[in-house]
């Protein structure tokens, strides 16, 4: 079996990983908050918005960790249709959460729907980008840890949502997205840590790209599409704000009293 090392890089990939992780749960907490005041086409659009947050902050974490992933003996590449897919399924499935919790009548049935179908599409995502992975070797996984990290992945969904539907404060909320990002990444090492490589070395060219050939750039752009997303949200203005603007506009103004002469 090939030596495996998670972090390359020392402390860097885990660290920005979790930092990523973060930030994406923080802007979808934001944005289904948003949704759950707001009606008609306008909780669609904050509901895309949080999935297309959430589902791209998990997928740049778990790239971002596999940046300092490396075998003994081996080049890694990675597939780039197949990792690309992983980014769309990631988005699609938590996208299919969010809209359950936004749209569901029953809130504890739509909680537990939410909170499974995005706990499995975070799954998804993490062994669809293992799957994408090409190295002179063969990947093997232990069946019990791969188990335990889809349920991390499920609960870590679940009390996500349940902090979206019930936490209203953006303190809370940057509270909630710090434990999120922490157990996103939390699924992700466990994952790993169910990962074995069988290396057979070799001097044919892998397919696909490196990491930082094809990884590293498209990390690059999603993080700079979460942050400018995060300035939109922070200078989009809240319910309540609108509300109250509406309230000053449509309050009558006093005309002044004309004095006597």
């Amino acid at each position: 079996m090939g030596h495996l090392d998670h972090a390359a890089y020392g402390w860097l990939t885990p660290v920005l990983s979790y930092v990523m992780a973060s930030i994406g749960a923080a802007l979808g907490l934001r944005c289904t908050v948003r949704a759950l005041a707001a009606t008609g086409s306008s909780r669609r659009n904050w509901l895309l918005t949080a999935a297309s947050a959430i589902g791209t902050g998990i997928w740049t974490m778990h790239f971002v960790a596999m940046l300092g992933f490396d075998v003994t003996g081996t080049e890694i590449h990675y597939d780039v249709p197949l990792t690309i897919l992983s980014l769309l399924v990631a988005v699609l499935v938590v996208g299919a959460g969010v809209f359950a919790v936004g749209y569901g009548k029953e809130r504890g049935r739509s909680l537990v729907l939410g909170g499974l179908t995005t706990g499995l599409g975070v799954a998804s995502m993490h062994y669809l980008g293992m799957a994408a992975l090409r190295l002179h070797g063969h990947v093997s996984y232990k069946p019990l840890v791969v188990g335990l990290s889809v349920v991390i992945a499920v609960v870590a969904a679940t009390a996500a949502l349940w902090a979206a539907l019930n936490i209203k404060s953006p303190l809370a909320v940057a509270g909630a997205s710090l434990v999120m990002g922490a157990a996103v990444s939390s699924m992700h090492y466990t994952g790993m840590m169910a990962v074995g490589v069988a290396v057979s070395p070799s001097d044919t060219a892998l397919p696909g790209a490196t990491a930082m050939q094809f990884i590293f750039p498209l990390a690059v752009g999603l993080g700079s599409y979460l942050f400018i997303t995060a300035a939109f949200v922070a200078l989009s203005p809240t319910a309540d704000e609108r509300a109250a603007s509406a309230s000053a506009s449509a309050q009558p103004v006093p005309h002044p009293v004309p004095t006597a002469r």
